[in-house]
């Protein structure tokens, strides 16, 4: 049926050719080219859909089409995946900036509570060292007062052998010498 119909609309297309040509021979003739081309034309044709070439280019471009449709289907998926992928370290580097927010945060508190310890430290520090000095300081001036007044008794009683020296005689320092045994007796009974 497609062969009749095209062979039908080919000799309808070839009618203004055939009126041109001026050949005595007709349209339908061998001698006749454009005949010849036609009849050839057909059988090429008819041998392509004989074959079924149409229904094999058909099936070849299906093929290439499905082929290009599984490589789209592939690429979405890729992409779909890529986006994933994307968004999944994207909320990754938020924690692990969220987490280095913390830890800085953390270290800074560390580091001024480190501080004030350091400085509650350094001034107690300062008032057990103040304390020494000034116990050392008191320690001093005792031992330099009792120097002193050591120094002072003995120079009173180097001062007071040397006036009792001169003014003592013998009858007053047998005198002395009784009365304090006498006072010694006192005490012991």
């Amino acid at each position: 049926m497609r062969v009749a119909l095209t062979l039908v609309l080919t000799a309808a297309l070839a009618s203004p050719v055939l009126a041109a040509s001026g050949d005595d021979y007709g349209f339908v003739s061998l001698k006749n080219t454009d005949f010849i081309v036609l009849i050839s034309f057909t059988v090429f044709i008819g041998i392509l859909l004989y074959f079924g070439v149409p229904k094999l280019l058909g099936g070849m471009l299906d093929q290439r089409a499905q082929g290009i449709q599984a490589k789209l289907d592939e690429a979405r998926a890729l992409r779909e995946e890529a986006q994933t992928l994307l968004a999944s370290y994207k909320r990754k580097q938020m924690d692990v900036k969220e987490q280095a927010d913390r830890i800085v945060a953390t270290a800074k508190e560390d580091a001024e509570a480190a501080a004030e310890q350091a400085k509650a430290d350094l001034q107690a520090s300062i008032t057990r060292r103040m304390a020494a000095a000034e116990d050392q300081i008191a320690s001093a001036e005792a031992s330099v007062v009792r120097e002193v007044r050591d120094q002072a008794i003995m120079i009173a009683v180097a001062v007071a052998r040397d006036v009792i020296g001169k003014q003592m005689t013998a009858a007053n320092a047998n005198k002395l010498i009784d009365d304090a045994i006498v006072e010694v007796e006192q005490k012991l009974h």
